[in-house]
């Protein structure tokens, strides 16, 4: 689990106690390309670190299948708002690739806060880069168009065309399958 440790540590520097302590609450998973990882409906009590693979969380609405994230190697996987209410998420998570997985329980790391005041800090710092990245996104919806969060898509994960299915993809844009692949036409992928 040293991945998940060197990449929290980037985050914020934790004491050789802290790091053990946080370890007692993980546990690594190995799962099935469209294993659905949590299901809509359930309360979140897990944050996910993908160690290899891809994952995304989704919706329903009016009977469509709707990607709200993608979620690829060296990063976290939950979903917060049940997470941080204890409510049933109207969201689930559905897995891209043949993935693995950090499992972190969150209830009992939630208690090492007062034990372990750079735990809390990290997930301060953690929250606080994923209230960013909410932001950015709905910023993105309001003010780009189409297009424009499809190049932004790219650059952020390149090889997404590769890994993930164009209907998610779509989705994920707001758009319908038609459109993308007008826009695809134009814009190609950037080569890294």
């Amino acid at each position: 689990m040293q991945d998940l440790i060197d990449w929290l540590q980037h985050i914020q520097p934790l004491s050789a106690k802290a790091q053990q302590a946080l370890l007692r609450h993980c546990a690594v998973l190995k799962l099935s390309k469209g294993e659905i990882l949590q299901s809509i409906g359930r309360t979140c009590y897990t944050v996910y670190f993908i160690r290899k693979g891809s994952a995304r969380i989704f919706y329903y609405k009016d009977g469509n299948d709707i990607t709200e994230s993608f979620a690829f190697e060296n990063s976290l996987l939950a979903r917060v708002e049940s997470l941080f209410t204890g409510r049933p998420s109207l969201k689930g998570i559905e897995l891209l690739e043949d993935t693995e997985l950090i499992a972190i329980s969150a209830l009992p790391v939630f208690k090492l806060y007062d034990e372990f005041p750079q735990i809390e800090r990290l997930a301060r710092k953690i929250t606080e880069r994923g209230y960013v990245d909410t932001v950015n996104r709905i910023e993105s919806l309001q003010f780009h168009s189409a297009e424009e969060r499809y190049r932004q898509l790219l650059l952020e994960a390149p090889d997404l065309l590769k890994r993930v299915p164009l209907k998610h993809i779509a989705s994920y844009l707001g758009i319908t399958q038609v459109s993308l692949s007008r826009i695809r036409k134009k814009v190609q992928p950037v080569i890294i």
